[in-house]
Formats: C-alpha cells, structure tokens, sequence
C-alpha cells in the first residue's frame, strides 16, 4: 500500500484527541512512551540545558497537538509560535493553552518535565511556564511560498519539528522541498531540532491509516548536508514496543545549524 492509498494528514486531516490517545497518554496500553514521550523529553533537555541553544524567538512544526517537546524550549525561549496543519489540532491546542474544560491532561509529561529538571516541588509551573512562551498557534500551508500567508514572521533563532517531514512528504523530492521550507524560517547560525521515525511507511490515528515517507539517518543526514545545515549532534533510539498500528524501527533526534 503506498501514499496514493494512504490518506495523507496535511490533505485528509486526522483524529486529534485519538491521536494523541495512542500515542502520547498515560494510559496503561499505552506502550509508546519510551520513543514518543522519554526519549524527545530528554534529547530537548539536554540540548536546551546544555547553553548552545540561544536566542528569543523559537517555532515549532511538528505532528499532531502534542506540547510535551517544548517544556525544555521554554525555560530559554519566551517567544514561541506553533505552526499547524490542522485546523483541529489548532483547536485542541488553543483548549490546553487557555486551560479549557475537556483540555487534554498533560500531567504526566509535565511530571516527566520536572524530573527532568530536578525540579518537582515546582510541578504545577512546568505547563504554567511553557503556556506563557506561547505566543502564537498558526494554521500553515507548505503549498504556498509563503507558508502562513497572509502573515509573516521574523526568521526564527531555533525550530523544532516533530514527525512531521515524513507524513507531509509523498518522495524524496517533496521531502527536500518541505525539509526548505522550514530551513526557509531559520535565521542563519540559528538551529533546527528535528525528531523523525526512521523506516516508517504507515501509522494509524483511530481507525484510519496514513501515508509515511520511509527514511532513514544516512538519507536525514544527507538532506541536513544537501541544504546548508552542519550536524551538531544526533542520537538514535532503536524501536522499545510492539504493536502494529505503526512500523517504525528507530527514532532518531538530529540538530543542524544553518549556515551563516
């Protein structure tokens, strides 16, 4: 089954609540939490905690209405604005940020924050303190030149973007393109943090299964070198759960700088 057969989450739209069910809860059948939730909370802590990362003004492009990637970007960045594909997902953003009745609990991951931090007597300001980074959810579209038309914003010192490249992309050559795109947004000497599913060609949101573009890190790696990005630093975590509502074999978190 190959993208054509395949609904695609930027055309088609998904379950946002179920999507975020399966794979970022704390619900007991829940098993993607080392690669979903551990490892990125820890790759961005240890980036951000780390003093290499600088600046003011930072966005994110990644899948789905997960927050739980930018806790450690928020202790450094207070200038955040969410780019989205989704007009739902927007929604169920903005019903976190202003802390809406039925917002989705994030409690978990804001405890993992904390641990992180060695910070747990100050677990209720975790998503406190990331609710007051974020400036902006935007709706974007990577059809356009500019991709949050009519607006414009100013070139970013940091982007991160999660699981988002691989299911926006039918190739290699779309992949490229959007991977531009978002290069496009970064001022020179500013950073990209990209977290990615390596060998994925399906996943599942509910009962409705989407298109995934397979790469793999040699593949990211050269698309980073292709573009102007120099690799700072890269991890992989090979796959800890069993389940077949998605087939990937590995995350793999990579930091480019762009060029100055």
């Amino acid at each position: 089954m190959d993208s054509t057969t395949h609904k695609l989450y930027h055309v088609h739209g998904m379950d946002s609540r179920g999507f975020l069910d399966t794979y970022f809860s704390n619900k007991e059948d829940m098993v993607f939490a080392e690669d979903s939730i551990k490892f990125p909370m820890a790759m961005f802590h240890y980036q951000f905690s780390s003093g290499r990362i600088e600046g003011t003004f930072l966005i994110d492009i990644s899948l789905g209405s997960a927050i739980h990637n930018l806790y450690s970007a928020s202790n450094s960045f207070k200038n955040i604005v969410i780019l989205k594909f989704q007009e739902k997902c927007i929604m169920e953003l903005n019903r976190w940020l202003h802390d809406r009745t039925g917002a989705y609990d994030w409690s978990h991951t804001s405890s993992a924050a904390a641990e992180l931090e060695g910070t747990r007597d100050q677990l209720q300001e975790k998503e406190m303190c990331l609710r007051s980074s974020i400036r902006q959810i935007l709706k974007c579209d990577f059809e356009q030149e500019n991709t949050i038309s009519p607006m414009l914003l100013p070139l970013a010192d940091c982007i991160i973007s999660a699981w988002i490249l691989e299911v926006i992309s039918k190739n290699e050559d779309e992949y490229m393109k959007n991977l531009e795109k978002i290069i496009k947004l970064l001022k020179p000497g500013g950073q990209l943090l990209l977290i990615a599913s390596l060998d994925a060609t399906y996943w599942f949101a509910g009962a409705e299964r989407f298109h995934c573009f397979k790469i793999n890190e040699e593949f990211v790696k050269n698309a980073f070198g292709k573009l102007g990005l120099v690799i700072d630093y890269y991890a992989v975590q090979r796959r800890r759960n069993v389940s077949d509502i998605i087939d990937y074999k590995a995350m793999l978190f990579i930091v480019g700088r762009k060029g100055e």
